[in-house]
């Protein structure tokens, strides 16, 4: 199993993500994705992989997205003989502690995605304003009525996969990120016919560095997945009418 951490500016949080995973979860590994912090994170990152054979470090040229750091990350990981590819925020808002749940349901219920979710029963968000949770509220609905996608927390950023699930969704094809990245590879794997399975999770609002949320992340997922509703509804109407 490995643990994908992408992090920019994260030199705060790094050691201690790293630290409760592998308290959490013993034989995880970790693969850190940094886009070149200024902050000195990929120093960090390095000499705690030089003491742990389990934390491996991917340099990556800059600040691309967390999309495409998520991608390279599982390109990494598959090429490396991973099974399962687990992604995590690097700022504990994503519990390590909660990680075995997540593992359970993949083995439990056969799921090839599991989502950690906020807005399925026993999910919960700690420490956040009332906006914020409208906005993950609201995007996850107006995900799941635009897409037909019949999952609670669709933006979620937290979720194991299988490795034979992430060779089925095309990701050469995906060029979204932040939010709608998430809900385009749930999507992708509702499309496809792999089971889906959403695991309550706590996600805790970080306490140290910056969020790296902003309004160009928003305005993508919006209109990202306005364009592949309709595009979808277009095509399903044609289909009939033929």
């Amino acid at each position: 199993m490995l643990v994908i951490i992408p992090t920019y500016n994260e030199a705060e949080n790094v050691g201690p993500i790293t630290s409760r995973v592998r308290e959490s979860v013993p034989e995880a590994h970790i693969l850190v994705a940094d886009d070149n912090s200024p902050d000195g994170t990929g120093k960090i990152a390095d000499d705690l992989a030089a003491a742990d054979a389990n934390i491996h470090v991917l340099h990556r040229m800059g600040k691309q997205g967390l999309g495409a750091a998520y991608l390279a990350g599982f390109q990494w990981g598959i090429e490396n003989g991973y099974d399962v590819l687990v992604e995590m925020d690097a700022d504990g808002s994503h519990r390590p502690e909660e990680l075995p749940r997540l593992l359970d349901a993949l083995v439990e219920e056969n799921a090839d995605l599991v989502l950690g979710s906020r807005w399925v029963p026993g999910g919960s968000v700690v420490n956040w304003p009332k906006s914020r949770e409208v906005l993950s509220r609201g995007g996850s609905l107006y995900s799941r009525i635009m897409l037909g996608v019949p999952l609670r927390d669709v933006t979620g950023g937290y979720r194991a996969f299988r490795k034979e699930t992430l060779l089925g969704l095309g990701m050469d094809q995906v060029a979204s990120q932040g939010y709608c990245f998430q809900v385009d590879l749930a999507w992708r794997a509702v499309q496809s016919g792999f089971k889906v399975v959403e695991v309550p999770i706590t996600f805790v609002e970080r306490e140290r560095g910056d969020s790296k949320m902003s309004r160009s992340i928003v305005v993508e997922a919006l209109w990202r997945v306005t364009a592949w509703g309709v595009r979808s509804r277009v095509g399903a109407l044609t289909k009939r009418r033929r």
